[in-house]
């Protein structure tokens, strides 16, 4: 591709410091001493102010090397390092000396290899690895529902080549109170290599794969043999499971014997070596024990369940007092929303923001029919997948413009019948906001629902609850900030005139398979979600002045800026910004390339992070269709800026090197 050259690049050497590995829980941060082998806790009793300096000088970094973690020494980032324009183009086009050096990625896009390790050895224990491939999920239903997607996407496929097979605590042995609690289980489907890309697929959209803290856990367990399978394989040939062995007792002259007596800790990413001594009367206590120290202290089930609360409570603008403990009974203080009735019962919480649209749209078509769906603006990638392929299809207005609306109006009043109309508030990457208020208005005299995606804008910016019937966001962004865990949420209006009917049927759908070590996370990430998009909101403003005076920049893609301004603002809040997300483009697309080898911030995918993240957002969401993301404004040339809390004067200098750099090599 030519975009992937056009100047001599100026290399420099940049490195960054590695920290110990360490993670924060709750209140604490727990690190691993690799010189005394054992582990200590520090308090963190941040003021918010103290969490907010520390948050924006920890991430001041420089360029990562390609391929590292985001943030890095974090087993479970949420980003990877692509700092160049070319290793961007090399991701995307599969090149080795990008994809070898990837220690981790986009947890839909790129599986984490705690997963792919755990689906390795189920395969070896239950399948063929030569001939068969392994997807782990954290139900049953979202195992067979991608067995159902594999056979629809390819006919070659038959039932008799799909297995799924569920790991449950072994019925047969005592367990420790906290793993009877929270009933750890992974369900595998297996099938045939040749449908990878198909079940890839069905991994990326729907959001429905195991997260790898759960996978961490369980597959723990399962080395221990206290996971194991249970026989609802479907459509298995005849002796295809494979009895489980028993497991290995824990023996007096074993020193370093892994797969029995050591287990990683979820927190610290490291492995600890245990010696220990048993016998058969005492192997069942001992094995408690060692279950309770090593997993129990940290996976509070009764703190998960409190966290679970207070995010729902903090999602439904009803939780006040950021520094209150999760675990005090507070009254509903507040109503940010701004909806009356509203309550944490109306809000769902998933394993992640993809996965929030794709049991909306399965809950909303089971409660009014497989209609056809709106797809209302340039959407996130994998939305419009979503509707395109897991119903009856979607009319897709690209433009988001006025006289879209005039188009699906002449439809509707034909009698075209939708089932509801999805949208972006503001969209990603253009930051378009669609008219919500004649949106509203249309779906109360035509009868379908508005499920309107608020992952950017965020209710501290603005408020648009009142005007959909359903609310989805990804928590995995600006809600949690960190980039260290996933999550997602929908809202259901109490007010909406489907509420009733989706009330029920979410109810009578819902699994909380949201795994609780992440919920732990994300509460705690989320305190001071208020501060940081104050925050975050004037070093977007102060980034896009910037832009905005420099001659070369042709256009910024910023709700403050762009011609939809007059939507946002009808639904803004009194104190609310335009958020956290920007994008823009140069007069040549040498010049973005220039800009973003040059620019010494961190660069992935991903947004909402406490650190600003750079991005060639289209490069990597729709690299095998650019021309047809270009008739919609979208083209690879743009550049992405997810603005962090970092000093102000930090990120401003930053900026101002890059496009000096820019001017230099046009002047």
């Amino acid at each position: 591709m030519n975009f992937a050259l056009g100047y001599q690049q100026n290399t420099k050497s940049l490195n960054s410091p590695v920290p110990q590995p360490m993670e924060a829980y709750g209140n604490a941060v727990i690190t691993f001493s690799r010189t005394t082998n054992h582990f200590h806790t520090i308090d963190l009793h941040y003021t918010k102010q103290e969490r907010l300096l520390d948050l924006s000088k920890k991430e001041k970094m420089s360029i990562v090397p390609l391929g590292e973690a985001i943030p890095t020494a974090t087993p479970h980032a949420v980003s990877v390092s692509l700092p160049t324009w070319s290793d961007n183009i090399g991701y995307e086009e599969g090149e080795e000396r990008v994809i070898s050096k990837l220690a981790s990625g986009y947890p839909r896009f790129v599986i984490h290899k705690i997963i792919t390790d755990f689906a390795g050895a189920i395969l070896k224990s239950y399948g063929n690895p030569d001939s068969q491939s392994a997807m782990l999920f954290p139900s049953l239903r979202a195992a067979q529902t991608c067995s159902e997607f594999l056979l629809s996407s390819d006919k070659s496929i038959s039932r008799k080549e799909l297995h799924v097979i569920e790991l449950v605590l072994d019925a047969h042995k005592e367990h420790p109170e906290f793993l009877r609690r929270i009933s750890p289980s992974v369900s595998a489907i297996l099938f045939p290599s040749r449908a990878s890309s198909i079940s890839k697929q069905y991994w990326q959209h729907t959001g429905d794969g195991i997260s790898s803290r759960r996978a961490e856990f369980c597959h723990n367990l399962f080395r221990e043999k206290i996971l194991v399978g249970k026989s609802t394989i479907i459509h298995h040939p005849n002796n295809y499971l494979k009895p489980c062995k028993g497991p290995k007792r824990y023996q007096r002259e074993s020193t370093n014997i892994q797969s029995a007596n050591s287990v990683q800790s979820h927190l610290a990413g490291e492995q600890v070596s245990q010696n220990t001594s048993s016998s058969p009367n005492s192997e069942v206590y001992e094995s408690s024990q060692f279950l309770e120290e090593r997993f129990g202290r940290n996976l509070d089930v009764s703190l998960s369940e409190f966290a679970k609360s207070a995010i729902r409570r903090r999602i439904a603008g009803l939780l006040a007092g950021e520094d209150k403990s999760i675990t005090e009974k507070i009254s509903n203080v507040s109503n940010a929303r701004e909806v009356a009735g509203l309550t944490e019962n109306d809000v769902y919480l998933w394993p992640c923001g993809m996965s929030s649209i794709f049991q909306t749209h399965q809950m909303m078509m089971e409660a009014r029919g497989a209609l056809k769906c709106i797809s209302f603006g340039f959407p996130y990638v994998d939305t419009l997948k979503i509707l395109e392929k897991f119903g009856p299809g979607c009319l897709f207005y690209g433009s988001g413009s006025s006289e879209d609306l005039d188009d699906l109006e002449t439809r509707l009043k034909s009698g075209e019948k939708y089932l509801a109309l999805f949208c972006e508030f503001p969209s990603n990457p253009l930051l378009k906001t669609p008219d919500l208020l004649r949106i509203r208005e249309l779906a109360n005299t035509y009868d379908f629902a508005i499920v309107i995606d608020e992952t950017v804008g965020n209710f501290i910016n603005v408020n648009i609850l009142p005007h959909a019937d359903v609310l989805v966001s990804s928590l995995t962004k600006f809600f949690s900030g960190e980039c260290n865990v996933m999550g997602g949420s929908s809202i259901l209006n109490p007010n909406g005139r489907y509420y009733n009917s989706f009330k029920m049927i979410a109810d009578k759908r819902f699994e909380d398979n949201y795994w609780p070590e992440d919920v732990v996370f994300m509460e705690r990430n989320s305190r001071d979600f208020l501060k940081r998009i104050e925050k975050i909101n004037k070093n977007a403003e102060a980034i896009c002045d910037i832009l905005n005076a420099h001659p070369l920049v042709e256009t910024i893609y910023y709700p403050k800026y762009v011609s939809s301004r007059n939507n946002y603002e009808a639904c803004r809040t009194p104190n609310g910004g335009y958020g956290g997300l920007l994008s823009f483009r140069f007069q040549k697309p040498r010049q973005a390339i220039a800009f973003f080898d040059r620019i010494e911030l961190l660069k992935g995918p991903s947004l909402g992070t406490n650190f600003t993240l750079v991005s060639p957002y289209v490069i990597l969401a729709h690299y095998f269709e650019l021309e047809w993301a270009a008739q919609f404004g979208v083209h690879i040339d743009l550049i992405r800026v997810s603005v962090g809390i970092e000093d102000q004067s930090y990120l401003v200098s930053k900026f101002e090197d890059a496009l000096r750099f820019v001017s230099d090599i046009e002047s």
